[in-house]
């Protein structure tokens, strides 16, 4: 039960910008902007918190707030000197959702609700015209059967589309009040068919149901998909707003409009968005019609135009940031809709956080703060070389999230999302998108649409997701039913490869050259404002010179895993190393051991050069051996073969050998097998000769004037004696190879916290380990008992969908148990030795949230990918702006 006292409903005199926990970001900015004295059509807020009372029992509405709802519609209606209703003067309202976080289009509205025959009869009387109030109805009829009773929307599509063909027009506005008429009949038969109801009468009802179907729109599969992808929590619960109509669909002085107060594509500061005359909100967002830009408004009503402008200046002064409007003329009168902050790629973004610092618009740590880490991975990702492309652009259009994606065209959102699922990268390519091909949206690598402008649905949420997309390409024909796309005389079929860009709006045939993005001056200067504020340093995985090239150029300050075993995989170096493995004796393996130790120096002694000065953690080869050989199932296969068909074939004894060295090598669950430590303690022979190679390449390179600084890391440990075992082999080598080349060189032998009992003992280990590195997949798996491959590829996402887990373990550390195996270890470890040097290596490292608990943890530094670098930097300093309270995104 609930409490009937509580206060489930706000009027928007009674709300603030202050209260979007509770009242959703559309009805905090209705509050705030009617706070202001701006022209917003009066209207109720009901919280957040109704729409989580009413998922917390049988799905009713909470005692006391349909009772609230009816009060303050009371309240509406006197301010609006309109009735819910009334045959003389109707009140018409929308009701809408709008929960804490911008949902684009991911759940419901219902618009013109209150219409029915005498209220039809009291619109036309008042506006004088019956074609529009009849347009009215029938657009109501339509959202109200689709929304609320669930009635496929393109039932409704087609019959416009057919009163159109008999009426020889081709938009909507063109259509006569007696085909209108007709239409609003066809129409409610439709509803009748589809819910064995007449369409209801009592406005009252229709609100009860509009209301409870937005409450229901919450926990619809494309909010849960769009909720997933933004990382949205699932128990906000949204809000919904009831508000009195406004009509841009009156006459030529009238209209509907969406602005950004900024560019949010590149960030400029101009005012950016689309303008439709004659129309509904809809009308814009779905991208039916062909829109003009905000800026034509001004040619049209100058001062109304201006009086917008006025509007949007001041709300961004007071929200200090990028705010998208809403906004409809009702025969020439401004009224303001909506106001949040603005969705925006990740080059506005930047541009944005930092031209608003120099504005003194906001500080420093609210600039990090604002971008968030996802967005500057978009501006990292590569664009179209248009200059060496072999063929034109067969089309064209609107630009509307910057980036180069390649794919194979797919036209349904199922589709986009089963081949994304199999690992093929698809481009959705649609006449226009809605708000149900969020699953396919988010499975894309881009989106292409042949309609909408810079504020459509695609557009909108394309930006969101950092999804490359070119909305508006108009010269392109798209039959959605037959899998195709025309475009100047090419016809593109489904499975076709095609390249979009979403920087230049172009679209090719099949793939084309891209090059990598320089970092702008601005974003320059907002990395090095993070570095000011970070305490973690941010380090880079990296196996090869190349890799160690890049981590420096995006800023890495060591590099914090080097895999050796990768140096092994090289076609040129893998036949000594299966030789190595095949040998019978130590040393028939030391003599194939030396044959590489030229080739291990050389690599270190490349990745060593290139990150001079800064260290080095360069992991001793960690997978079993058997990786290195033929799989053995194949190798059955190829000796049944030759036994078949070739029994005296000279390569079948050879085969035989190599299948029983397989054989002996296999394991039942090599992740916890012969690995690792465990595998220098066997076969110490094979990590004598890498650390041989490290402190060789590390004295060459002093000789030379270079400071190597190489750690030389000893992976999956679980016991001291395990180590120690390690260390005896491996610390006279270093102290020989320094001897003999009359050189000291500074490094450091330490160890890879990847199994629990390293971390429960880690006290005793830092006794002989000069620095820890968390290596969190592994850590991971045996902390949960899962094997990563199986786990992802079988039951992970089904956890996740039933909220067994909150996230996937592996893309984010688990803090409850993860984490605070990591939190003991890091204690502990420095309790045993001061100064302890501690930090992670795992793909974790790349994630923000995994880099904010290991600042809280005290970690000295996060290792990512090379390309990853620049995210965390950011992501390292919102770590420290979050702890300190500044700034919010």
């Amino acid at each position: 039960m609930t409490d009937s006292n509580h206060k489930w409903v706000y009027l928007f005199t009674e709300g603030s910008g202050e209260m979007r926990d509770l009242l959703g970001g559309k009805g905090a900015g209705a509050a705030e902007m009617t706070r202001a004295g701006m022209p917003v059509p009066p209207g109720f807020t009901i919280t957040t918190e109704a729409c989580r009372a009413y998922y917390s029992g049988e799905r009713g509405f909470p005692d006391g707030m349909w009772e609230q709802a009816l009060e303050a519609l009371k309240w509406v209606e006197e301010r609006a000197g309109k009735k819910l209703g009334g045959r003389e003067n109707p009140l018409l309202v929308s009701v809408r959702s709008g929960a804490k976080f911008s949902m684009p289009g991911m759940m419901d509205t219902v618009l013109n609700l209150g219409l029915n025959p005498d209220t039809l009869e009291g619109l036309k009387a008042r506006t004088g015209d019956e074609r529009f109030s009849l347009d009215a109805y029938r657009r109501f009829i339509q959202m109200f059967g689709r929304i609320v009773r669930g009635i496929d929307g393109d039932l409704f599509e087609e019959a416009l589309s057919e009163a159109k063909r008999e009426a020889g027009v081709k938009t909507d506005p063109e259509l006569s009040p007696d085909h209108l008429r007709r239409l609003v009949t066809t129409y409610q038969e439709i509803y009748r068919q589809h819910t064995g109801e007449q369409f209801p009468e009592d406005p009252v009802e229709q609100m009860r149901q509009a209301i409870q179907a937005v409450f229901e729109s919450w926990n619809t599969p494309r909010a849960i998909t769009y909720r997933k992808q933004e990382k949205i929590p699932d128990d906000l619960g949204t809000a919904v707003n009831v508000q009195t109509m406004v009509f841009g669909n009156m006459g030529d002085s009238s209209g509907t409009g969406v602005a950004f107060t900024r560019n949010p594509i590149n960030g400029v500061k101009e005012l950016y968005g689309d303008y439709l005359a004659n129309a509904q909100g809809e009308d814009v967002v779905a991208g039916i019609r062909e829109t003009e830009p905000v800026s034509a408004l001004k040619g049209h009503m100058p001062e109304v135009y201006q009086q917008f402008v006025d509007y949007a200046g001041q709300l961004e002064r007071h929200y200090r940031d990028v705010q998208d409007l809403e906004f409809t003329i009702e025969r020439g009168r401004l009224y303001m809709l909506q106001t949040r902050n603005a969705k925006r790629t990740g080059e506005a973004a930047v541009n944005i956080a930092v031209d608003m610092v120099g504005e003194d618009l906001i500080t420093q740590p609210e600039a990090v703060a604002r971008v968030e880490p996802r967005q500057i991975e978009q501006l990292l990702h590569p664009r179209v070389d248009d200059a060496h492309a072999k063929e034109p652009p067969i089309g064209k259009g609107v630009p509307a999230s910057p980036g180069a994606a390649v794919g194979q065209a797919v036209f349904d959102a199922d589709t986009a999302e089963e081949w994304g699922q199999q690992g093929r990268d698809v481009i959705l390519v649609r006449v226009e998108t809605n708000p149900n091909d969020v699953h396919g949206m988010v499975a894309a690598r881009g989106i292409l649409t042949s309609t909408g402008g810079t504020a459509s649905h695609a557009a909108l949420v394309a930006r969101g997701m950092g999804r490359p997309c070119v909305v508006g390409a108009s010269a392109i024909e798209v039959n959605v039913k037959e899998g195709w796309f025309r475009a100047n005389g090419t016809r593109v079929e489904q499975g076709q490869e095609i390249t979009v860009d979403g920087t230049s709006g172009n679209v090719f045939l099949g793939r084309v050259p891209t090059i990598a993005p320089e970092p702008s001056a601005k974003l320059l200067t907002l990395l090095g404002w993070a570095d000011g504020i970070r305490r973690l340093e941010v380090w880079a995985n990296a196996d090869y010179p190349r890799d160690a090239i890049k981590a420096r150029e995006n800023g890495a300050q060591g590099i914090g895993l080097c895999r050796t075993e990768h140096m092994f995989m090289e076609e040129e170096r893998l036949p000594i190393v299966q030789a190595m493995i095949m040998a019978d004796t130590t040393e028939e393996r030391e003599q194939h051991l030396s044959r590489l130790l030229p080739i291990q120096r050389s690599d270190f002694d490349g990745i060593l050069e290139a990150m001079q000065g800064l260290p080095v953690v360069i992991r001793l080869i960690d997978p079993p051996l058997h990786e290195f050989l033929p799989n053995y199932e194949d190798l059955l296969v190829r000796i049944t073969e030759l036994k078949i068909k070739s029994p005296d074939d000279p390569e079948l004894p050879q085969l035989e050998h190599v299948r029983s060295r397989v054989e002996q090598l296999r394991e039942a669950n090599p992740m916890l097998g012969l690995r690792g430590c465990r595998l220098s303690i066997l076969f110490p022979e094979i990590t004598r000769m890498q650390v041989r190679a490290i402190m060789e390449a590390a004295c060459d390179l002093k000789q030379r004037g270079v400071d190597a600084r190489p750690e030389i890391m000893i992976p999956l440990v679980g016991t001291l004696a395990e180590l120690d075992a390690v260390k005896a082999e491996l610390v006279p080598v270093a102290r020989q190879v320094q001897e003999e080349r009359g050189i000291e060189v500074d490094y450091k032998f330490g160890t890879m916290i990847e199994v629990p009992r390293a971390a429960l003992t880690a006290g005793e280990i830092a006794r002989s380990a000069e620095f820890f590195s968390f290596g969190t997949n592994d850590l991971t798996q045996t902390t949960f008992g899962y094997s990563r491959d199986d786990a992802e590829g079988k039951f992970i996402v089904r956890y996740l969908e039933r909220k067994i887990l909150p996230v996937n373990p592996f893309e984010s550390i688990d803090r409850g148990g993860v984490g605070r195996l990591m939190e003991l270890a890091v204690r502990e470890g420095r309790a045993a030795r001061p100064g302890l040097e501690v930090g992670i290596c795992g793909e974790h490292g790349g994630d923000p949230d995994s880099i904010r608990l290991c600042h809280e943890l005290g970690l000295d530094y996060v290792s990512c990918s090379p390309f990853r670098v620049p995210v965390a930097r950011l992501a390292a300093a919102q770590a420290v702006v979050a702890e300190a309270g500044a700034g919010t995104k």
